[in-house]
């Protein structure tokens, strides 16, 4: 449990460092006579960097094991946000938020790889991991809007380096060191083309990351713009979008511990398909009702399917090799991100365009295409 307890508690100090910026933009583009897409440039490098980084962070673990590409994720993102906090001027604050993005990128995928080699039930591991996330999500923006009005955005940019700098002496001191999983193999050699397009065709690790692409597309829109759909869609106060926002997190980060166990016992596919039925019935709550009993159900309901990580995640590392999980996830994680990154632009195209019924509605159909895929697949023994 100390390992579970203080990878959750590393990968909640990475995503503090990121979330605790975009509570504090207006300020930043005050300080620095910018504009509001600049900074949403700079935001959209951050979580590009963090993608990309799940890659080369899996090769690096095989060549050094574990434990210290862990420690550089978790020490180099408490010096990036205590020096993106001390920025004095926009090119650098845009510099120093991609490199904070692919520092902190350098966690997620060798944690959970870790995870998977020392722990048995890997669907309840990984969803106790994933809830740092989300309690992130909880706490880092109230904390970040707090001490930006007390003492200014500087140090709620600082809150990062907070977070982190006493996780890393905690990981340091309990986590004894890792067997890489390849330390005689060129690192070279794991970014020839010729393997990584042999990995990614693989017809199970393909049809997973199409799963993933869909549901983290969903994540990232919802993340980016649920308050302003309550806003704008329902006619709610901003303090109560921001309220129900919160209470997402919070259930996501409840039940994902669950979401991971009910995997490991009844079955990946059939708890992602239980993820996605959830999500469909929780966005067209909040399609069809503004009553506040209706809000909250559908809420609840897409705070639990969010969860989705815990069910499908898993698949990957079923479908891998011991000696290819470092790589070999943090490829995969690296592939479907990247294009998922795309779920905010195009969400909120399609809201600008066509309104926040249809931009929220595409959610619906994408989880139905989740759920005819699952279903195809185990009803017509496609074998992905």
């Amino acid at each position: 449990m100390t390992l579970v307890a203080l990878c959750t508690l590393a990968f909640f100090a990475t995503m503090v460092a990121r979330l605790v910026i975009s509570p504090v933009v207006p300020e930043i583009v005050e300080t620095f006579d910018s504009s509001t897409g600049v900074l949403g440039l700079a935001l959209t490098g951050l979580w590009m960097a963090y993608a990309f980084a799940q890659f080369p962070s899996g090769v690096l673990a095989d060549r050094y094991g574990e434990r210290p590409i862990i420690l550089a994720a978790i020490g180099l993102t408490t010096v990036a946000s205590a020096l993106l906090a001390l920025s004095p001027s926009m090119p650098v604050f845009l510099v120093l938020t991609l490199v904070l993005g692919g520092v902190a990128g350098l966690h997620y995928s060798v944690a959970t790889t870790l995870l998977t080699r020392e722990l048995n039930n890997i669907g309840t591991a990984i969803g106790l991991h994933n809830s740092g996330a989300p309690l992130a999500g909880l706490l880092a923006p109230i904390a970040a809007a707090a001490v930006s009005q007390w003492v200014g955005w500087r140090a709620a940019i600082a809150l990062g380096a907070a977070a982190a700098l006493p996780v890393f002496v905690l990981f340091r001191w309990k986590i004894r060191p890792t067997e890489p999983a390849r330390p005689d193999q060129p690192m070279g050699n794991r970014f020839a083309l010729k393997p990584v397009l042999e990995l990614l065709s693989r017809r199970k690790i393909a049809f997973t990351a199409m799963l993933a692409f869909l549901f983290e597309f969903i994540w990232q829109a919802t993340a980016s713009f649920l308050p302003t759909f309550l806003i704008a869609y329902h006619g709610y106060s901003v303090t109560f979008a921001s309220t129900l926002f919160s209470a997402y997190f919070v259930i996501q980060g409840l039940t994902q511990p669950g979401i991971g166990s009910l995997s490991d016992r009844y079955g990946r596919e059939e708890t992602a398909g239980f993820c996605a039925v959830l999500g469909i019935s929780g966005y067209t709550l909040l399609l069809v009702g503004s009553r506040l009993g209706v809000l909250l159900v559908g809420i609840v309901l897409i705070g639990v399917s969010m969860g989705w990580g815990a069910a499908l995640l898993p698949r990957f590392v079923d479908n891998l090799s011991s000696a290819e999980r470092g790589a070999g996830f943090g490829l995969v994680r690296t592939t479907y991100m990247m294009l998922s990154a795309t779920g905010s632009v195009v969400v909120g195209t399609i809201a600008d365009t066509a309104g926040w019924g249809i931009a929220f509605g595409t959610f619906v159909v994408f989880l139905s295409v989740i759920c005819l895929s699952l279903v195809g697949n185990r009803v017509l023994d496609l074998g992905f």
